[in-house]
């Protein structure tokens, strides 16, 4: 795991300071080391920030140079001693024990359809002298961010927004309607094509390949994955389906498993992380220390211990746990907004931030995660309805358990016009939607709802709000310099899960049946049969009253706040929150975060210094 950054020039030299500026400010991504090359023209330069993972000696130290080809790269290759065995049949030597090598080696074998054989996530820029090309790719789910600018006469990468905002012409305006949306509809995401919020950076989307020419800057992209379902055999029995699914996901943790320093796992109360820790633990062995990390709100309906404490009695793992509080935030509000780079949506992403510093704080460097199994695997309540929609059999154990999800209906007002419906919710002082908050219309391009299951979860994981929570465990990770490994976005566990009847995901009225169903025996049933657990949240609504109203308050009333809100809006839903319509949370947790983002991030920002990427 590391931080990457280069900048390309078709036919002036390239400001080596200007690169190592850019890594200099993603340290925290690669504290064990930092490399910079050159090539002999001065045309590009590449540079690399270390956390040593895999093969920590030197000889795998990055920018890897192998002959004519320099790699920087960012991730893991969790398959790579797979592939080395392939390719040394093949006739390849290799000098590493690392997957840097891997890399580079499967491009000379394969070319552009190498990324096709790795296991992983990543993203990296492999510099062919030979064919004067530079090769980027991001692997499948985009766990890992590849960011680039196209400036006069230059192209740059790297790995974070910071980066790239500190070369000069690169202009950190925001694009505020689709700001906006983003707050509106966080579901529509900010990181699955192209543009970002700045419109002056793009990035690499998932699963594609770019290549730039080193004459002309010109670029290519393609997609190299799309999710489709595994071909299609006999179809197996739900027990059977359950008995393949469990030896693919113990699969993928045992190749997350793979490291060179100590591996640990985040535990929270619910099935996906539970069932990590169980399956590491029967990897691993009873006798190998195996170490979980755990956020608790104690004395709060968010609170997970019961559940957690189920799992460490099957488990015996060396439990740590920290009790994130919202004084903490507000004093380290500054830290999170930088680390973070774009605005957070909810205050459980600071709870992850915790998690991952208290693993740091005690020594493990790796972690295992869950995240991704509720959009791959049929997690949330609302997927009954395309459940239904797509011949998926009805039960009553859909209504007693999870009765919500099937009976919202559409009041009458949300068909207004957006215009119309500001005006009302203004007049009546009621609703909670943020856009009644903005100050222009914010017009959402609905998709039509998904016709199935497959359809709603594919779309899900690939194009919708699965890209950003990956974005927020990759920086709240790398701010502590932790890399976070998460097993269900292994790509074999979507096209296995596409490939099965909608019935062993969310038939007789369970979420994740497959995964309940695979980890009977393993998981305690107090864990594996609970129904309507919601995500790692901690209780926004006490913190807000305890301490991060006044914030609230004084970013709405500062003369500097964002002509993205309405001011009079705000201050009407303070004093509803103060008695008592909670609804107003998300609301105002989503205005402090974005009013601290723009003093702590972009202001920030714009009073560096700024380099020239050229010479």
């Amino acid at each position: 795991m590391c931080g990457i950054a280069g900048i390309l020039s078709a036919a002036r030299t390239v400001n080596a300071g200007a690169v190592q500026a850019m890594t200099g400010l993603m340290a925290h991504r690669g504290p064990d080391g930092a490399g910079l090359w050159e090539n002999p023209n001065g045309r590009l330069v590449l540079g690399h920030r270390r956390l040593a993972i895999i093969d920590p000696s030197p000889a795998s130290a990055q920018p890897f140079v192998a002959g004519s080809i320099v790699l920087t790269f960012n991730g893991e290759i969790y398959n790579y001693r797979e592939i080395r065995a392939e390719l040394i049949t093949r006739g390849h030597v290799f000098a590493t024990e690392g997957d840097a090598e891997i890399i580079v080696a499967a491009w000379r074998q394969w070319g552009e359809a190498c990324v096709e054989f790795f296991n992983g996530m990543f993203a990296f820029a492999l510099w062919d002298e030979d064919r004067n090309l530079l090769f980027c790719a991001r692997d499948r789910f985009g766990e890992k961010p590849f960011l680039y600018v196209e400036g006069d006469g230059f192209f740059a990468f790297a790995s974070e927004y910071k980066a790239l905002l500190t070369l000069d012409g690169v202009s950190a305006a925001v694009e505020d309607g689709r700001l906006a949306r983003f707050f509106v509809a966080p579901a529509d995401g900010l990181d699955r094509d192209e543009r970002t919020l700045f419109p002056a950076i793009r990035q690499v989307p998932p699963a594609q390949v770019m290549i730039v020419d080193g004459r002309t800057l010109e670029r290519r992209s393609a997609c190299y994955w799309t999710g489709r379902p595994a071909r299609k055999g006999r179809r197996p029995s739900l027990p059977e389906a359950a008995f393949a699914f469990r030896d693919l996901l113990a699969d993928a943790v045992r190749l997350r498993l793979r490291s060179d320093v100590p591996v640990g796992s985040c535990l929270s109360g619910g099935l996906d992380s539970s069932a990590i820790v169980c399956l590491a633990r029967r990897e691993l062995g009873e006798s190998t220390p195996y170490h979980t990390f755990s956020g608790r709100f104690p004395g709060t309906s968010a609170d997970e211990g019961p559940y957690m404490d189920a799992v460490a009695a099957a488990t015996h793992p060396v439990r740590h746990e920290v009790e994130p509080k919202p004084e903490n935030l507000l004093a380290e509000l500054a830290q999170f907004s930088w680390a973070n780079e774009l605005p957070v949506d909810s205050a459980s992403q600071y709870a992850q931030y915790c998690v991952f510093r208290l693993a740091r704080q005690n020594g493990v460097k790796v972690l295992l995660d869950g995240q991704g199994a509720d959009e791959i695997m049929g997690g949330y309540e609302q997927y009954f309805s395309a459940y239904l929609r797509g011949g998926g059999t009805d039960s009553p154990l859909i209504h007693s358990r999870y009765g919500d999800a099937l009976t919202q209906v559409q009041p009458w007002h949300t068909r207004l016009p957006p215009g119309l419906r500001r005006l009302l919710a203004r007049t009546v002082h009621k609703g909670s939607d943020i856009s009644f908050g903005l100050t222009g219309d914010v017009r959402i391009e609905r998709r039509p709802p998904p016709a199935n299951l497959h359809e709603a979860l594919c779309r899900d994981s690939l194009d919708g709000f699965l890209g950003t929570l990956l974005r927020y465990g990759d920086r709240n990770s790398m701010a502590h310099s932790v890399e976070v490994r998460l097993p269900f976005t292994d790509h074999r566990i979507l096209e296995f899960v596409q490939g099965l009847p909608v019935e062993y995901l969310m038939g007789d009225g369970e979420t994740k049946r497959l995964l309940r169903t695979a980890m009977d025996g393993i998981l305690p049933d107090m864990v594996r049969l609970r129904w309507r657990k919601h995500g790692f949240v901690p209780p926004q609504v006490a913190w807000l009253h305890q301490t991060l109203l006044p914030a609230v308050e004084q970013a709405v009333e500062e003369s500097s706040l964002s002509p993205l809100w309405d001011r009079a809006w705000w201050r009407s839903a303070i004093r509803r929150f103060r008695a008592g319509d909670t609804s107003q949370a998300a609301g105002l947790w989503k205005l402090l975060a974005c009013e601290s983002w723009r003093v702590h991030f972009l202001a920030a920002m714009a009073s560096r210094h700024k380099f020239q990427p050229l010479l």
